[in-house]
Protein backbone atom coordinates (compact mmCIF):
# COMPACT_ATOMS: atom_id res chain seq x y z
CA UNK A 1 0.00 0.00 0.00
CA UNK A 2 1.61 3.42 -0.51
CA UNK A 3 1.90 5.86 1.89
CA UNK A 4 -0.51 8.25 0.05
CA UNK A 5 -3.36 5.47 0.55
CA UNK A 6 -2.33 4.90 3.86
CA UNK A 7 -2.46 8.41 4.92
CA UNK A 8 -5.98 8.58 4.08
CA UNK A 9 -4.90 11.07 1.43
CA UNK A 10 -5.54 11.10 -2.66
CA UNK A 11 -3.41 9.74 -5.40
CA UNK A 12 -0.73 11.62 -6.40
CA UNK A 13 -2.26 11.30 -9.90
CA UNK A 14 -5.00 14.46 -8.50
CA UNK A 15 -1.98 16.72 -7.64
CA UNK A 16 -2.55 16.49 -4.00
CA UNK A 17 -0.62 15.54 -1.03
CA UNK A 18 -1.06 13.83 2.33
CA UNK A 19 -2.22 15.78 5.29
CA UNK A 20 -0.07 15.50 8.75
CA UNK A 21 -1.54 13.74 11.18
CA UNK A 22 -3.88 16.76 13.23
CA UNK A 23 -4.63 18.23 9.77
CA UNK A 24 -3.43 21.60 8.43
CA UNK A 25 -3.20 25.14 10.76
CA UNK A 26 -5.69 27.59 9.79
CA UNK A 27 -4.81 30.34 7.54
CA UNK A 28 -3.73 32.91 9.42
CA UNK A 29 -5.45 36.16 10.27
CA UNK A 30 -4.94 39.32 8.22
CA UNK A 31 -3.35 41.72 10.05
CA UNK A 32 -5.14 45.15 10.54
CA UNK A 33 -2.14 47.14 11.11
CA UNK A 34 -3.26 49.35 13.48
CA UNK A 35 -0.09 49.04 15.79
CA UNK A 36 1.49 50.92 13.20
CA UNK A 37 -0.99 53.18 12.97
CA UNK A 38 -0.32 53.52 17.16
CA UNK A 39 3.43 53.75 17.03
CA UNK A 40 3.31 55.99 14.02
CA UNK A 41 0.88 58.80 16.10
CA UNK A 42 3.31 58.22 19.13
CA UNK A 43 5.93 59.54 16.87
CA UNK A 44 4.20 62.42 15.75
CA UNK A 45 3.12 63.61 19.24
CA UNK A 46 6.82 63.16 20.29
CA UNK A 47 7.84 65.35 17.47
CA UNK A 48 5.23 67.85 18.11
CA UNK A 49 6.20 67.73 21.40
CA UNK A 50 10.08 68.23 21.27
CA UNK A 51 9.62 71.22 18.53
CA UNK A 52 7.15 73.37 20.99
CA UNK A 53 10.12 73.07 23.73
CA UNK A 54 12.79 74.06 20.61
CA UNK A 55 10.38 77.36 20.40
CA UNK A 56 10.51 77.78 23.86
CA UNK A 57 14.06 77.47 24.45
CA UNK A 58 14.29 79.96 21.09
CA UNK A 59 12.78 82.31 22.16
CA UNK A 60 14.07 82.00 26.12
CA UNK A 61 10.55 81.17 27.79
CA UNK A 62 10.37 78.90 30.54
CA UNK A 63 8.57 75.66 30.13
CA UNK A 64 5.26 76.14 31.85
CA UNK A 65 1.71 73.97 31.88
CA UNK A 66 0.23 76.71 28.85
CA UNK A 67 3.22 74.95 27.29
CA UNK A 68 2.29 71.27 28.27
CA UNK A 69 -1.74 71.56 27.79
CA UNK A 70 -1.21 71.78 23.94
CA UNK A 71 1.07 68.55 24.11
CA UNK A 72 -1.66 67.17 26.11
CA UNK A 73 -4.33 67.90 23.99
CA UNK A 74 -3.17 66.94 20.99
CA UNK A 75 -2.18 63.58 22.30
CA UNK A 76 -5.81 63.24 24.21
CA UNK A 77 -7.47 63.82 20.41
CA UNK A 78 -4.64 61.54 18.61
CA UNK A 79 -5.84 59.39 20.99
CA UNK A 80 -9.26 59.52 20.29
CA UNK A 81 -9.22 59.35 16.53
CA UNK A 82 -7.33 56.26 16.70
CA UNK A 83 -9.62 54.50 18.49
CA UNK A 84 -12.42 55.83 16.46
CA UNK A 85 -10.49 54.22 13.27
CA UNK A 86 -9.60 50.93 15.38
CA UNK A 87 -13.51 50.41 16.06
CA UNK A 88 -15.04 51.70 13.03
CA UNK A 89 -12.40 51.11 10.15
CA UNK A 90 -10.08 48.35 11.22
CA UNK A 91 -8.91 47.55 8.30
CA UNK A 92 -7.96 51.63 6.80
CA UNK A 93 -4.92 52.40 5.81
CA UNK A 94 -2.30 53.10 8.55
CA UNK A 95 -0.59 55.79 6.95
CA UNK A 96 -3.17 58.09 6.24
CA UNK A 97 -4.27 59.35 10.40
CA UNK A 98 -0.62 59.56 11.51
CA UNK A 99 0.57 61.94 8.61
CA UNK A 100 -2.14 64.34 9.22
CA UNK A 101 -1.34 63.87 12.74
CA UNK A 102 1.95 65.32 12.36
CA UNK A 103 1.07 68.01 9.63
CA UNK A 104 -1.70 69.35 12.43
CA UNK A 105 0.78 69.25 14.64
CA UNK A 106 3.58 70.94 13.24
CA UNK A 107 1.04 73.92 12.19
CA UNK A 108 0.07 74.24 15.61
CA UNK A 109 3.64 74.30 16.57
CA UNK A 110 4.29 77.02 13.80
CA UNK A 111 0.67 78.88 15.15
CA UNK A 112 2.01 79.04 19.14
CA UNK A 113 5.69 79.92 17.48
CA UNK A 114 4.10 83.35 15.96
CA UNK A 115 1.92 83.75 19.01
CA UNK A 116 5.17 84.58 20.86
CA UNK A 117 6.17 87.19 17.97
CA UNK A 118 2.38 88.92 17.86
CA UNK A 119 3.37 88.93 22.15
CA UNK A 120 6.69 90.54 21.69
CA UNK A 121 5.62 93.23 18.77
CA UNK A 122 2.53 94.39 21.11
CA UNK A 123 4.99 94.36 24.36
CA UNK A 124 7.31 96.19 22.21
CA UNK A 125 4.87 98.66 21.47
CA UNK A 126 3.01 99.18 24.55
CA UNK A 127 -0.34 97.18 23.64
CA UNK A 128 -2.71 94.96 24.94
CA UNK A 129 -0.61 91.70 24.91
CA UNK A 130 -3.84 89.25 21.95
CA UNK A 131 -5.25 86.32 22.65
CA UNK A 132 -2.89 83.28 21.62
CA UNK A 133 -4.54 82.02 18.52
CA UNK A 134 -2.95 78.54 19.19
CA UNK A 135 -5.78 77.76 21.90
CA UNK A 136 -8.42 78.86 19.19
CA UNK A 137 -6.52 76.28 16.80
CA UNK A 138 -6.97 73.56 19.90
CA UNK A 139 -10.31 74.25 19.81
CA UNK A 140 -10.95 73.54 16.13
CA UNK A 141 -8.92 70.88 15.64
CA UNK A 142 -10.90 69.38 19.09
CA UNK A 143 -14.26 69.99 16.47
CA UNK A 144 -12.72 68.38 13.14
CA UNK A 145 -11.97 65.23 15.32
CA UNK A 146 -15.51 65.47 16.99
CA UNK A 147 -16.55 65.46 12.91
CA UNK A 148 -14.17 62.77 12.21
CA UNK A 149 -15.17 60.44 14.62
CA UNK A 150 -19.27 61.55 13.88
CA UNK A 151 -18.41 60.37 10.13
CA UNK A 152 -16.97 56.91 10.76
CA UNK A 153 -19.22 56.34 13.12
CA UNK A 154 -22.75 57.04 11.13
CA UNK A 155 -21.34 57.10 7.70
CA UNK A 156 -21.33 53.01 7.83
CA UNK A 157 -20.92 52.44 3.80
CA UNK A 158 -19.70 55.15 1.67
CA UNK A 159 -21.75 54.05 -1.01
CA UNK A 160 -24.81 55.39 0.24
CA UNK A 161 -23.82 59.04 -0.70
CA UNK A 162 -24.10 57.92 -4.71
CA UNK A 163 -27.82 57.46 -3.50
CA UNK A 164 -27.91 61.04 -2.82
CA UNK A 165 -25.84 62.85 -5.51
CA UNK A 166 -28.21 65.21 -6.81
CA UNK A 167 -28.86 66.22 -3.67
CA UNK A 168 -25.22 66.89 -2.73
CA UNK A 169 -24.11 68.11 -5.49
CA UNK A 170 -27.73 70.84 -5.15
CA UNK A 171 -26.31 71.71 -1.28
CA UNK A 172 -22.73 72.38 -2.50
CA UNK A 173 -23.93 75.03 -4.77
CA UNK A 174 -26.11 76.81 -2.37
CA UNK A 175 -22.99 77.02 0.03
CA UNK A 176 -21.01 78.29 -2.73
CA UNK A 177 -23.48 80.85 -3.29
CA UNK A 178 -24.49 81.97 -0.18
CA UNK A 179 -21.67 84.38 0.81
CA UNK A 180 -21.87 85.80 -3.09
CA UNK A 181 -25.55 86.73 -2.14
CA UNK A 182 -24.93 88.35 1.30
CA UNK A 183 -24.18 91.94 2.16
CA UNK A 184 -20.37 92.52 2.29
CA UNK A 185 -20.18 93.44 5.44
CA UNK A 186 -21.59 89.53 6.72
CA UNK A 187 -19.59 87.91 3.97
CA UNK A 188 -16.02 89.82 2.53
CA UNK A 189 -12.68 89.79 4.40
CA UNK A 190 -9.36 91.00 2.61
CA UNK A 191 -11.60 91.65 -0.59
CA UNK A 192 -12.86 88.04 -0.88
CA UNK A 193 -16.68 87.23 -0.21
CA UNK A 194 -15.70 83.69 0.95
CA UNK A 195 -16.89 83.84 4.57
CA UNK A 196 -20.43 83.94 6.69
CA UNK A 197 -19.67 86.09 9.47
CA UNK A 198 -22.43 86.35 11.99
CA UNK A 199 -21.50 87.82 15.78
CA UNK A 200 -18.93 85.66 17.41
CA UNK A 201 -19.24 82.59 14.63
CA UNK A 202 -17.71 82.78 10.94
CA UNK A 203 -17.48 80.00 8.80
CA UNK A 204 -16.15 79.31 5.13
CA UNK A 205 -19.09 77.59 3.21
CA UNK A 206 -16.73 77.12 0.83
CA UNK A 207 -14.41 74.33 2.03
CA UNK A 208 -17.22 72.05 2.75
CA UNK A 209 -18.65 73.01 -0.95
CA UNK A 210 -15.68 71.35 -2.51
CA UNK A 211 -16.31 67.77 -0.72
CA UNK A 212 -19.94 67.73 -1.24
CA UNK A 213 -19.49 68.65 -5.03
CA UNK A 214 -16.86 66.03 -5.51
CA UNK A 215 -19.42 63.49 -4.30
CA UNK A 216 -21.54 64.34 -6.60
CA UNK A 217 -19.43 64.14 -9.73
CA UNK A 218 -18.30 61.10 -8.90
CA UNK A 219 -21.76 59.58 -8.50
CA UNK A 220 -22.96 61.18 -11.67
CA UNK A 221 -19.38 59.96 -13.73
CA UNK A 222 -20.83 56.65 -12.54
CA UNK A 223 -24.21 56.74 -13.60
CA UNK A 224 -23.40 58.41 -16.75
CA UNK A 225 -20.18 57.38 -17.92
CA UNK A 226 -21.70 56.78 -21.55
CA UNK A 227 -21.95 60.36 -21.65
CA UNK A 228 -18.53 61.08 -21.19
CA UNK A 229 -17.06 57.97 -23.05
CA UNK A 230 -18.79 58.58 -26.25
CA UNK A 231 -16.63 59.11 -29.07
CA UNK A 232 -16.45 62.11 -31.18
CA UNK A 233 -13.83 63.37 -33.65
CA UNK A 234 -10.75 61.73 -33.72
CA UNK A 235 -7.50 64.25 -33.71
CA UNK A 236 -3.93 64.03 -33.69
CA UNK A 237 -4.61 60.65 -32.38
CA UNK A 238 -6.72 62.00 -29.95
CA UNK A 239 -10.49 61.36 -29.22
CA UNK A 240 -12.53 64.48 -28.75
CA UNK A 241 -16.13 64.60 -26.96
CA UNK A 242 -18.87 65.59 -29.03
CA UNK A 243 -20.36 68.94 -28.57
CA UNK A 244 -23.63 67.93 -26.93
CA UNK A 245 -21.78 66.05 -24.70
CA UNK A 246 -20.20 69.14 -23.07
CA UNK A 247 -22.76 70.71 -20.88
CA UNK A 248 -21.37 69.14 -17.90
CA UNK A 249 -18.05 70.52 -18.19
CA UNK A 250 -19.22 73.78 -19.45
CA UNK A 251 -21.19 73.92 -16.37
CA UNK A 252 -18.68 73.47 -13.71
CA UNK A 253 -16.03 75.94 -16.31
CA UNK A 254 -19.50 78.69 -15.46
CA UNK A 255 -19.41 77.77 -11.78
CA UNK A 256 -16.21 78.04 -11.08
CA UNK A 257 -16.12 81.78 -13.34
CA UNK A 258 -18.99 82.41 -11.18
CA UNK A 259 -16.95 81.69 -8.27
CA UNK A 260 -14.03 83.95 -9.21
CA UNK A 261 -16.27 86.77 -10.22
CA UNK A 262 -18.96 87.27 -7.06
CA UNK A 263 -16.69 86.03 -4.77
CA UNK A 264 -13.45 87.33 -5.89
CA UNK A 265 -12.15 83.55 -5.00
CA UNK A 266 -9.45 82.47 -7.10
CA UNK A 267 -8.11 79.64 -5.23
CA UNK A 268 -12.12 77.97 -5.00
CA UNK A 269 -12.15 78.49 -8.84
CA UNK A 270 -9.37 76.40 -9.92
CA UNK A 271 -9.85 74.22 -7.25
CA UNK A 272 -13.35 72.97 -7.90
CA UNK A 273 -12.56 73.00 -11.59
CA UNK A 274 -9.38 70.83 -11.77
CA UNK A 275 -10.18 68.55 -9.65
CA UNK A 276 -13.21 68.05 -11.77
CA UNK A 277 -11.30 67.81 -15.12
CA UNK A 278 -8.86 65.36 -13.45
CA UNK A 279 -11.77 62.87 -11.97
CA UNK A 280 -13.11 63.56 -15.89
CA UNK A 281 -9.78 61.86 -17.43
CA UNK A 282 -9.72 59.47 -14.41
CA UNK A 283 -13.52 58.32 -15.73
CA UNK A 284 -12.68 58.15 -19.25
CA UNK A 285 -9.05 58.03 -19.97
CA UNK A 286 -9.65 60.30 -22.55
CA UNK A 287 -6.74 63.31 -22.85
CA UNK A 288 -9.35 65.11 -25.41
CA UNK A 289 -11.11 66.26 -22.04
CA UNK A 290 -7.75 67.65 -20.48
CA UNK A 291 -7.55 69.26 -23.63
CA UNK A 292 -10.97 70.98 -23.71
CA UNK A 293 -10.20 71.66 -19.65
CA UNK A 294 -7.25 73.68 -20.14
CA UNK A 295 -8.68 75.73 -23.14
CA UNK A 296 -11.37 76.47 -21.18
CA UNK A 297 -9.27 77.66 -18.65
CA UNK A 298 -7.37 79.97 -20.13
CA UNK A 299 -10.27 81.43 -21.78
CA UNK A 300 -11.54 82.09 -18.24
CA UNK A 301 -8.38 83.55 -17.24
CA UNK A 302 -8.28 85.75 -20.16
CA UNK A 303 -11.54 86.78 -19.80
CA UNK A 304 -11.18 87.66 -15.82
CA UNK A 305 -7.81 89.71 -16.63
CA UNK A 306 -9.56 91.77 -19.26
CA UNK A 307 -12.78 92.30 -17.13
CA UNK A 308 -11.74 92.21 -13.25
CA UNK A 309 -9.66 94.56 -11.83
CA UNK A 310 -8.58 92.17 -8.78
CA UNK A 311 -7.55 89.46 -11.33
CA UNK A 312 -5.47 92.26 -12.89
CA UNK A 313 -3.83 93.51 -9.75
CA UNK A 314 -2.45 89.80 -8.42
CA UNK A 315 -1.94 89.11 -12.27
CA UNK A 316 0.72 92.28 -12.38
CA UNK A 317 1.65 91.42 -8.91
CA UNK A 318 2.77 88.42 -9.70
CA UNK A 319 4.60 89.49 -12.93
CA UNK A 320 6.54 92.81 -11.30
CA UNK A 321 5.78 92.50 -7.34
CA UNK A 322 8.98 94.73 -6.66
CA UNK A 323 7.14 97.76 -8.75
CA UNK A 324 4.59 98.47 -5.95
CA UNK A 325 7.09 96.78 -2.68
CA UNK A 326 4.82 98.95 -0.10
CA UNK A 327 1.38 98.02 -1.19
CA UNK A 328 0.21 94.82 -3.60
CA UNK A 329 4.05 93.40 -3.49
CA UNK A 330 4.90 93.24 0.04
CA UNK A 331 3.15 90.06 1.14
CA UNK A 332 4.85 88.55 -1.86
CA UNK A 333 8.00 89.67 -1.77
CA UNK A 334 8.64 89.43 2.23
CA UNK A 335 7.49 85.71 1.67
CA UNK A 336 10.65 85.55 -0.74
CA UNK A 337 12.66 87.19 1.77
CA UNK A 338 11.62 84.51 4.13
CA UNK A 339 13.04 81.37 2.03
CA UNK A 340 16.26 83.37 1.18
CA UNK A 341 16.59 83.55 5.16
CA UNK A 342 15.91 80.50 5.60
CA UNK A 343 18.65 78.97 2.94
CA UNK A 344 19.27 75.05 2.96
CA UNK A 345 18.91 74.11 6.78
CA UNK A 346 17.23 77.59 7.82
CA UNK A 347 17.15 79.48 11.11
CA UNK A 348 15.47 77.12 13.69
CA UNK A 349 12.46 77.17 15.20
CA UNK A 350 12.08 79.93 16.94
CA UNK A 351 14.86 82.17 15.52
CA UNK A 352 13.40 83.48 12.54
CA UNK A 353 11.46 86.60 11.61
CA UNK A 354 8.01 84.81 10.22
CA UNK A 355 6.09 87.50 11.76
CA UNK A 356 7.08 89.74 8.74
CA UNK A 357 4.84 88.43 6.55
CA UNK A 358 1.38 89.49 6.60
CA UNK A 359 -1.05 86.69 7.22
CA UNK A 360 1.88 83.87 8.34
CA UNK A 361 -0.66 81.91 10.08
CA UNK A 362 -2.88 80.96 6.94
CA UNK A 363 -2.06 81.97 3.76
CA UNK A 364 1.48 81.75 4.10
CA UNK A 365 2.56 79.49 6.84
CA UNK A 366 4.34 77.46 3.95
CA UNK A 367 6.90 80.77 4.30
CA UNK A 368 7.26 79.98 7.83
CA UNK A 369 8.32 76.99 7.68
CA UNK A 370 10.72 77.57 4.70
CA UNK A 371 12.46 80.48 6.90
CA UNK A 372 13.03 78.51 10.02
CA UNK A 373 13.31 74.57 8.98
CA UNK A 374 14.49 75.71 5.61
CA UNK A 375 14.63 73.83 2.62
CA UNK A 376 15.39 70.63 3.99
CA UNK A 377 12.61 71.11 6.59
CA UNK A 378 10.00 72.34 4.00
CA UNK A 379 11.18 69.23 1.52
CA UNK A 380 9.59 67.07 4.64
CA UNK A 381 6.71 68.42 4.91
CA UNK A 382 5.81 68.11 1.08
CA UNK A 383 6.70 64.73 1.39
CA UNK A 384 4.25 64.18 3.75
CA UNK A 385 1.62 65.27 1.41
CA UNK A 386 2.86 63.38 -1.24
CA UNK A 387 2.67 59.99 1.14
CA UNK A 388 -0.75 61.47 2.02
CA UNK A 389 -1.92 61.78 -1.77
CA UNK A 390 -0.13 58.73 -3.07
CA UNK A 391 -1.93 56.14 0.13
CA UNK A 392 -4.66 57.81 -1.20
CA UNK A 393 -4.35 57.25 -5.06
CA UNK A 394 -3.51 53.63 -4.07
CA UNK A 395 -6.91 53.16 -2.11
CA UNK A 396 -8.47 54.29 -5.32
CA UNK A 397 -6.49 51.54 -7.25
CA UNK A 398 -7.66 48.87 -4.18
CA UNK A 399 -11.13 50.21 -4.26
CA UNK A 400 -13.76 47.63 -5.92
CA UNK A 401 -16.76 50.23 -6.66
CA UNK A 402 -16.39 52.71 -9.40
CA UNK A 403 -17.69 55.07 -7.07
CA UNK A 404 -15.29 54.64 -4.67
CA UNK A 405 -12.62 55.04 -7.28
CA UNK A 406 -13.40 58.37 -8.35
CA UNK A 407 -14.29 59.48 -4.78
CA UNK A 408 -11.14 58.59 -3.34
CA UNK A 409 -8.92 59.74 -6.49
CA UNK A 410 -11.10 63.23 -6.36
CA UNK A 411 -10.68 63.49 -2.33
CA UNK A 412 -6.66 63.05 -2.96
CA UNK A 413 -6.25 65.12 -5.92
CA UNK A 414 -7.77 68.01 -4.66
CA UNK A 415 -5.07 67.97 -1.36
CA UNK A 416 -2.77 67.83 -4.35
CA UNK A 417 -4.17 70.74 -6.68
CA UNK A 418 -4.48 72.54 -3.21
CA UNK A 419 -1.16 72.50 -2.27
CA UNK A 420 -0.11 73.05 -5.89
CA UNK A 421 -1.84 76.17 -5.66
CA UNK A 422 -0.94 77.51 -2.12
CA UNK A 423 3.18 76.40 -2.45
CA UNK A 424 3.15 77.78 -6.42
CA UNK A 425 1.95 81.54 -5.12
CA UNK A 426 3.82 81.45 -2.16
CA UNK A 427 6.98 80.77 -3.80
CA UNK A 428 5.77 82.80 -6.91
CA UNK A 429 5.35 80.40 -9.37
CA UNK A 430 1.96 81.28 -10.09
CA UNK A 431 -0.27 84.09 -9.07
CA UNK A 432 -1.60 84.19 -4.87
CA UNK A 433 -4.78 82.83 -4.60
CA UNK A 434 -5.53 83.20 -1.32
CA UNK A 435 -5.99 78.92 -0.03
CA UNK A 436 -4.38 78.11 3.05
CA UNK A 437 -2.52 74.78 3.23
CA UNK A 438 -4.26 71.90 4.16
CA UNK A 439 -4.00 70.58 7.77
CA UNK A 440 -1.34 73.10 8.65
CA UNK A 441 -2.49 76.77 8.18
CA UNK A 442 -4.51 77.99 11.32
CA UNK A 443 -8.48 78.23 10.53
CA UNK A 444 -11.37 76.63 11.57
CA UNK A 445 -13.36 75.90 7.99
CA UNK A 446 -10.48 74.67 6.15
CA UNK A 447 -9.36 72.42 9.42
CA UNK A 448 -12.63 70.91 10.23
CA UNK A 449 -13.99 70.33 5.84
CA UNK A 450 -10.26 68.40 5.63
CA UNK A 451 -10.67 65.90 9.03
CA UNK A 452 -14.02 65.09 7.21
CA UNK A 453 -12.40 64.69 3.85
CA UNK A 454 -9.49 62.77 5.67
CA UNK A 455 -12.66 60.41 7.40
CA UNK A 456 -13.89 59.62 3.86
CA UNK A 457 -10.50 58.54 2.70
CA UNK A 458 -10.38 55.89 5.76
CA UNK A 459 -13.61 54.71 5.20
CA UNK A 460 -12.79 53.65 1.52
CA UNK A 461 -9.27 52.55 2.40
CA UNK A 462 -11.31 50.25 4.93
CA UNK A 463 -13.50 48.82 2.36
CA UNK A 464 -10.41 48.72 -0.02
CA UNK A 465 -8.45 46.82 2.35
CA UNK A 466 -10.59 44.34 4.01
CA UNK A 467 -10.26 40.94 3.42
CA UNK A 468 -13.32 39.16 1.47
CA UNK A 469 -15.09 36.66 3.72
CA UNK A 470 -15.39 33.39 2.39
CA UNK A 471 -19.07 32.68 1.28
CA UNK A 472 -20.55 30.12 2.87
CA UNK A 473 -22.04 27.08 0.52
CA UNK A 474 -25.36 25.99 0.74
CA UNK A 475 -26.35 22.70 2.72
CA UNK A 476 -26.81 19.97 1.07
CA UNK A 477 -30.25 18.62 0.24
CA UNK A 478 -31.25 15.48 2.21
CA UNK A 479 -31.13 12.67 0.21
CA UNK A 480 -34.92 11.22 -0.47
CA UNK A 481 -34.56 7.98 1.41
CA UNK A 482 -33.35 10.62 4.83
CA UNK A 483 -36.27 12.95 3.95
CA UNK A 484 -39.23 13.56 6.60
CA UNK A 485 -42.30 12.47 5.81
CA UNK A 486 -45.44 14.17 6.31
CA UNK A 487 -49.09 13.39 6.68
CA UNK A 488 -51.45 15.65 4.51
CA UNK A 489 -54.50 15.47 5.64
CA UNK A 490 -57.05 15.79 2.31
CA UNK A 491 -58.90 18.73 1.22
Amino acid sequence: MSSTASTGGTGSAGGSFPSPPGGFAPAPIQSNRRGVELLLLGAAVLITTISLVLVEASQEQTVTWDLAKYAVAYLALMTVAHLAVRRFAPYADPLLLPIVALLNGLGLVLIHRLDLADEQQAQYLGNPIPSPDANQQVLWTTLAIAGFVALLVLLRDYRTLARYGYTVGLAGLVLLAIPAMLPSAFSEVNGSKIWIRLPGFSIQPGEFAKILLLIFFASLLVAKRELFTVAGKHFLGMDFPRARDLGPILVVWIVSVGVLVFEKDLGTSLLIFGTVLVMIYIATERVGWLIIGFGLLLVGFLFAYQVFGHVKIRTDTWLRPFDDYNDTGYQIVQSMFSFATGGLAGTGLGSGRPSQVPFAKTDFIIATVGEELGLIGLTAVLVLYLLFIIRGMRTALAVRDSFGKLLAAGLSFTIAIQLFVVVGGVTKLIPLTGLTTPYLSYGGSSLLANYLLLALLIKISDAAREPATPKKKPAPAAPIAEAPTEMVKRA
